[in-house]
């Protein structure tokens, strides 16, 4: 025999499961797709209109209706969406007239340019650090620092536009797979935000200090300027930039809304393997407080943005 009480469960009283509001209903559950019958769009309105799926399907429509509507949308990016072969997708929205305008950090600056001048990038931090190696690329410091020299003495270009000209004016082998040469070719801009000391080419001889914060100043004026337009209807899609961009995107906005641009109403959504503070309270929570939108999606980037261009690009393509 027990010591202790135990509640009779006789008086408890029920209510009918019809009078229940219930968040998910067979309506909101996925849907077979057929691909002999079936258009990708409409695999893409087959995910479950439930959590992030119908997040994802949303975040599809606020792109296209942006551009539609001619407003900006602006793509945010670490290196890491390079490293895993992205760059051709970002590109060919570029191309598209869908993305208006990059901001990188400046470690994926280095990896658009290796990739871009020799085919390749990326190398084995964990082995050449044990030497003292790690970084320490003869041409990938003299050509970047060596752009940035001569930009900062000859030109008021900015550190993207910088290594976009000087890419495309060397001709660079492997030139079509650049983010930077192409935000030249369509004339958008593609700005570098640099943190100095965060990145290889600042470790080397070549390196200038005075020419690498002016120029990366200069492209932080630029975002300023183009986050202005963010105004009812424009997007923000941040890629796998944790801490550089979050903060530069902050303060971007507030200095556009400081000189008068409305800059409210937008969407912003936060695209990353997992979900950081920074981009989640920078990006996706403080800018839209007032009348936006922010989601946080969390998946590879390389399985996420071709899955997300293709269903943008499908999109607008169907509905004209």
């Amino acid at each position: 025999m027990t010591r202790f009480k135990r509640i009779d469960l006789s008086s408890v009283k029920t209510t009918s499961i019809k009078k229940r509001t219930s968040k998910v209903g067979v309506q909101d559950f996925a849907q077979l797709y057929d691909p002999a019958r079936q258009s990708f769009s409409q695999f893409i309105d087959s995910l479950p209109a439930i959590l992030v799926a119908d997040d994802f399907k949303r975040v599809v429509h606020h792109v296209g209706d942006a551009r539609k509507n001619k407003k900006p949308v602006i793509v945010m990016m670490g290196a890491h969406v390079i490293k895993v072969g992205c760059s051709p997708v970002i590109i060919d929205l570029i191309k598209q007239n869908i993305v208006t305008a990059i901001a990188m950090n400046s470690a994926a600056a280095i990896h658009d340019v290796e990739t871009a001048m020799w085919g390749m990038t990326s190398e084995d931090v964990a082995e050449n650090l044990m030497d003292g190696s790690f970084g320490m690329w003869t041409e990938t410091g003299e050509f970047i620092n060596g752009v940035l020299n001569h930009y900062f003495k000859e030109s008021d270009a900015g550190y993207g536009e910088a290594l976009g000209e000087a890419l495309t004016k060397k001709s660079a082998p492997n030139l079509e797979y650049s983010i930077l040469a192409a935000g030249i070719s369509s004339n958008i801009p593609v700005t570098v935000h640099a943190a100095i000391g965060t990145d290889i080419v600042h470790q080397q001889p070549t390196m200038n200090g005075a020419a690498t914060g002016e120029l990366s100043f200069r492209d932080f004026r630029t975002l300023c300027d183009v986050v202005g337009g963010l105004t009812d209807g424009g997007v923000v899609l941040n890629f796998g930039s944790a801490v550089i961009l979050p903060e530069v995107f902050l303060k971007a906005l507030t200095v556009a809304r400081n000189v008068g641009h409305k800059a409210k109403g937008f969407v912003t959504v936060n695209f990353d393997m997992i979900q950081h503070y920074r981009p989640r309270v920078n990006v996706v929570q403080r800018p839209t407080q007032d009348g936006g939108k922010g989601y946080s999606i969390t998946g590879h980037h390389e399985i996420m943005i071709p899955l997300l261009a293709a269903a943008i690009k499908d999109v607008m393509y169907n509905d004209g």
